[in-house]
């Protein structure tokens, strides 16, 4: 699911915002990206992050700011200018022209600026952990409502499919009497007059009657698509379990459609597949 969730702690004159940023995945990916000083605190930002969200492509920002609320632009001076003179040394002793301008100095200290102040990662990790929180937090929030309306869209859907498996249910019950009935009439247009009660007939009855046999495919069905309705309100990861279920609700109407001949019962797997089709592209979105 997708979400979006800002956090932020401040400390001794050092302000640390967290953003983080959710979208939709099959499986957890999380990218984080942190002061080059910081890059030991990337684990410990990966598990708290998969301790509360189990799927999707998440990504995390942590910046350092200053009280005022701007980036942090302090710099070394001693750094900045020893680094200058060895641009010279090397620029003289290759030959080349160095003539540092303003705009050269400006880039330069960007790429030395706040380093040295920055404390250790894990003396710093407290307070990143403080924000990082509170940014999950908000996309949980976030995720949460977005989860509600999934529900009741995949709860809606699932409801179909136990409309449409009670109307194969009703179908299915004259199949065999509408096939002994098909092929007396059969027999009967090409001139052949058998009595019900030959044991031709009583076989080729039998034998159809078992092959389109799709009650226990029913009793499954109903069982998977009560499981389905049991899960959708859990608060635990559920998405995996539901992917199950609706897999093994998709291999019992195949199985009906196989064994069937009837046409209505034909149509109403169709309809089945197209629900459940719908509801495969939302658990995408369900953690």
């Amino acid at each position: 699911m997708t979400g979006y969730g800002r956090g932020d702690a401040e400390s001794d004159g050092l302000t640390i915002v967290v953003e983080i940023s959710t979208f939709n995945r099959r499986n957890l990916e999380t990218k984080v990206s942190v002061p080059k000083d910081w890059q030991s605190l990337e684990r410990m930002i990966g598990a708290a992050v998969s301790a509360v969200i189990k799927r999707g492509r998440v990504q995390v920002s942590v910046q350092i700011q200053a009280n005022g609320g701007s980036e942090i632009i302090s710099w070394d001076d001693d750094e900045v200018a020893a680094t200058i003179r060895k641009l010279g040394d090397l620029a003289k002793a290759e030959g080349i022209a160095f003539e540092p301008d303003a705009s050269f100095i400006l880039r330069l200290v960007t790429q030395h600026r706040g380093n040295h102040k920055l404390p250790e990662a894990e003396k710093a990790w407290p307070l990143v952990q403080m924000a990082l929180n509170k940014a999950l937090e908000e996309v949980m929030a976030m995720r949460l409502k977005e989860g509600a309306a999934l529900r009741d869209d995949l709860t809606e859907r699932n409801n179909s499919l136990a409309l449409i498996l009670e109307a194969i249910r009703g179908k299915s019950t004259g199949e065999v009497t509408r096939y002994r009935d098909n092929l007396l009439k059969r027999l009967r247009q090409v001139g052949l007059e058998i009595d019900l009660d030959d044991a031709r007939v009583l076989k080729e009855i039998a034998l159809f009657a078992d092959r389109c046999d799709i009650s226990e495919e029913i009793v499954r069905l109903e069982s998977h698509i009560a499981q389905f309705s049991e899960t959708l309100p859990g608060e635990e990861p559920i998405g995996r379990k539901l992917e199950f279920l609706l897999q093994e609700v998709l291999r019992e109407f195949n199985t009906i459609g196989s064994k069937s001949n009837a046409v209505d019962i034909s149509k109403n797997v169709l309809q089945s597949k197209n629900e459940i089709e719908c509801i495969r592209e939302q658990l995408q979105n369900v953690q």
